[in-house]
């Protein structure tokens, strides 16, 4: 452990190190979709708050949303209420997702910028297309990962059958990078995505050679010089399956 003792450092490597943690840690546990289920963490915890409450569409009638705020923030997402709400009362408003994943019951906002009720007089539970975010989960389909205080399991993402990212789009802004992903209609893009199949072929990588190649693949370096780092072949790791398709943007 290094804590209290003094380390000298040349301060742009310090600098470019702490701003690269910084950047990742808003990219990857708060900004951005994760591409998987579409979800940023505080949504994914919400439904999966919800799915453990069993509050599904067909089988449970609303409860209040400060119960489910409180479920999240005590076993999940230790952030401000107001966070978690603001979070749930976009994904029940119809013209904010396309496609709600949360049934709202009450006052939740209105298109013209009106707020939402109080969390103690609006109700929830999940709307019937969430179930197909949430299914099998409970079947070792998806990664869990320790919550913030490592008392609990969280999924690290959905199984998600549907492609929530294309169908709810996203809009975030984190930090060296941002997103703005328009919502597309779910029969065209399930449409899409069967002509991708149907066009598509799966292809399976050679086994890797014993001989080196000297091949190098250029990528920037985040330092403030704008230097560039080569990768040699071993610090690569080939994708063993991956999937192309010769369909083309006219043809969608």
């Amino acid at each position: 452990m290094d804590i209290g003792k003094i380390r000298p450092t040349e301060i742009t490597s310090e600098l470019s190190k702490s701003y690269l943690d910084y950047a990742m840690s808003v990219i990857v546990a708060r900004a951005l979709p994760d591409v998987r289920d579409g979800l940023k963490p505080v949504h994914r915890r919400i439904l999966y708050a919800m799915h453990l409450m069993g509050l599904h569409y067909s089988s449970s009638s609303t409860v209040k949303s400060a119960k489910v705020v409180g479920e999240v923030l005590g076993k999940f997402h230790p952030h401000g209420d107001m966070a978690v709400y603001d979070a749930m009362v976009r994904m029940a408003q119809n013209f904010s997702m396309r496609y709600p994943l949360i049934h709202g019951q009450g006052n939740f906002g209105s298109v013209d910028g009106d707020p939402a009720a109080a969390l103690r007089y609006t109700e929830a539970k999940l709307a019937k297309i969430s179930d197909f975010i949430l299914s099998d989960i409970e079947k070792e389909t998806v990664d869990f990962i320790d919550n913030f205080d490592a008392t609990l399991k969280e999924p690290a993402y959905l199984p998600a059958l549907l492609p929530n990212l294309l169908l709810m789009g996203s809009e975030g802004i984190a930090v060296g990078m941002a997103t703005k992903i328009p919502p597309h209609n779910l029969k065209e893009v399930v449409d899409a995505a069967i002509a991708m199949i149907a066009k598509g072929k799966v292809i399976l990588e050679k086994e890797k050679q014993e001989e080196q190649t000297d091949f190098v693949i250029h990528k920037i370096n985040l330092v403030a010089s704008g230097e560039v780092k080569e990768l040699t072949e071993k610090e690569v790791n080939p994708t063993e399956v991956s999937f192309e398709s010769d369909i083309t943007l006219d043809e969608l």
